[in-house]
Order: C-alpha cells, then sequence, then structure tokens
C-alpha cells in the first residue's frame, strides 16, 4: 500500500467518492459531478490501486461499496460536512458573528431541557448562534458523528458506545401514564391494568426507547400489546389527541410535569415500574467551542434543579 496516497486527494475527489456510493452508478455519478464515465472509472481504478484494495464491487447493477469503501466513504463525509461548517463560520466570523452550534435533540429533550439551556446560554451570550434539529437518536448520533452536529441530548437507554464520542448521563426518570384531565380514570380510586386496557392508546413507533419502555413494563406485567389504533412519536401530535379524546399515552417523568404545569394533561396514579435514562454526547476532540461548552454545562445544571419548580415559575 502506498503511504502517500492521501496527499493526492482533493476536494473533488470525496464529491466523487461520495457519488460513487450513493448513486451505486458509473454513468450517475458522472451526470452528478460532471465529469465523464471514463475519466471517473480511472480516477477510481487509480484510487484503488493507491489505496491497495478494491472499493467496489462491480456487478450487472452497478456498484457496492466494500468494507474498504464504506469505510472511506464515511471519513469523506466527515470531511466534506467539516468543510461545509468551517465555510459558514469563517463566514460569520468574517461578519463578527459567533460560530454555529448545531444541537440533535429527541421528542424526550425538545420540549423543556433543551429549550431551556439555549435560552439561558443566550442570555450570557447575546452573539451566539444555535440550531436546533429534531429526531431519532441513532440518525442523530450518526451526524455527530460525520460532523454535521455537534451536541445530541436525547434518551441513552438504547445507545452503544462509540469509539470516537463522548456520553453523559443527565439524569433517570420514571415513565408516566398520561391523559386529559378531566378523564374518567383521572378519580378512579384504583386504577388496574385491565381498567387502562378499556381506553384506546397512542403508543410510539416501534424501536423508540420509550417505546421500549412502556413494552418492559407490559412484559413484566404479564400483559399483550395495549389496544391502539395510533402510533406516533409526535409530542405535539399526542398532546392535540388526548386533549380531544379518552386516549392514554406514556411520556417520561419531566415532559409529562411540563405539560402538566400548563393545564394539558394529568398523569395517571398508576406505576409502570419502569425508569428512563436521559444524556448527552458529542465529539471527543480537543478545545471546542466556548458556547458548546456552555451549552454541556447549563445541561448539566438544568438536569439537578427541581423541575416541577423550573416549570410553575
Amino acid at each position: 500500500m502506498s503511504y502517500d496516497w492521501t496527499r493526492r486527494i482533493r476536494v473533488q475527489h470525496l464529491h466523487l467518492l461520495v457519488s460513487l456510493v450513493e448513486t451505486g452508478s458509473l454513468s450517475e455519478a458522472a451526470r452528478a459531478t460532471f465529469t465523464t464515465q471514463p475519466a471517473l472509472s480511472k480516477w477510481l481504478k487509480e484510487l484503488e490501486d493507491d489505496v491497495g484494495a478494491p472499493l467496489f464491487e462491480r456487478h450487472a447493477r452497478g456498484l457496492t461499496p466494500t468494507l474498504q469503501g464504506n469505510l472511506l466513504f464515511r471519513h469523506a463525509q466527515r470531511i466534506l460536512s467539516e468543510m461545509n461548517r468551517a465555510q459558514v463560520n469563517l463566514a460569520a466570523a468574517q461578519n463578527g458573528k459567533a460560530s454555529l452550534v448545531v444541537v440533535g435533540t429527541t421528542a424526550a429533550s425538545a420540549p423543556y431541557l433543551v429549550p431551556r439551556a439555549v435560552a439561558r446560554i443566550l442570555e450570557r451570550k447575546p452573539e451566539g448562534r444555535i440550531e436546533l434539529r429534531e429526531g431519532a437518536m441513532n440518525q442523530l448520533l450518526n451526524k455527530l458523528e460525520m460532523g454535521q452536529v455537534d451536541l445530541v441530548v436525547g434518551r441513552m437507554d438504547n445507545v452503544a458506545p462509540r469509539t470516537n464520542l463522548r456520553t453523559e448521563l443527565l439524569y433517570d426518570e420514571e415513565m408516566k401514564i398520561i391523559c386529559r384531565p378531566g378523564h374518567p380514570l383521572v378519580v378512579d380510586a384504583e386504577i388496574t391494568w385491565e381498567r387502562l386496557y378499556r381506553f384506546d392508546w397512542i403508543v410510539w413507533a416501534e424501536g423508540t426507547p420509550i417505546r421500549n419502555k412502556l413494552d418492559l413494563a407490559l412484559v413484566r406485567a404479564g400483559m399483550g400489546p395495549p389496544p391502539f389504533r395510533v402510533q406516533s412519536s409526535s409530542v405535539i401530535g399526542n398532546l392535540c389527541l388526548l386533549q380531544y379524546s379518552d386516549m392514554l399515552s406514556v411520556a417520561s417523568e419531566r415532559v409529562a410535569s411540563h405539560f402538566m404545569a400548563q393545564g394539558q394533561i394529568v398523569t395517571l396514579d398508576f406505576s409502570l415500574d419502569t425508569v428512563g435514562s436521559l444524556g448527552m454526547c458529542w465529539r471527543d476532540e480537543f478545545g471546542g467551542d466556548e458556547v458548546l461548552t456552555l451549552l454541556k454545562s447549563e445541561l448539566r445544571a438544568l438536569s439537578l434543579e427541581n423541575y416541577d419548580h423550573e416549570f410553575q415559575r
């Protein structure tokens, strides 16, 4: 293997590689990158010779990346993401603005924890710029690894360790069954699973941490799936459905407390006997942006506060 092949790689070459993986076709990648198929094929052959391993398997349907091809593809994505971020941040610096900090949040942290931390940071750092992106935890962690996101805050229950990411648990909390104020079960003196199963449920999507916690509670209780016609991972959508029906759903304790303080929902006096964990993840890199560092500190501080008092101030 040549040890100096990386010196010959240019940014346009990274775009070529990414396009080849995404399209799986020499002809489509050539069109997308404004080059010719023979030139692209020649470049790919030279790159594979330099690397010392095939990057793609050729077949009648096109190209499929090998293990080495996928590895180089992920590095190319990360480099291109960092270059794009560098361009944005340099332009901001030239205009006297702070760098942009991109925070990924899941539905478990988006309604209250992250927004409060962001508000406090912007009070202390008026020049700070923060972008919030909501999504599924694994998708956000992939974006974090590629440099498209700087910090991810969300459920840690299903998160596997990643060698290039730092993780920190912020708090554990119980899961609660929620419904509208005035629901028939609110005045029920002794709620049982049988009573709960007389009502329609809104369940979270399969594979989400909060759905896994509900399923675990049901398994422990020897119960089957709850009766449901709606499967939703939208906090706002679930709240609206609850307010105009006798449906039941599940929420983490702090999310439930947040919306209870606004009079939108109530929690039932029934223990699911299951706990979820919320935390944050970031890349293990030297140094770091000041606003990002302050944001992590603020998230730690908010996690330790009495959240019932916070929400009712």
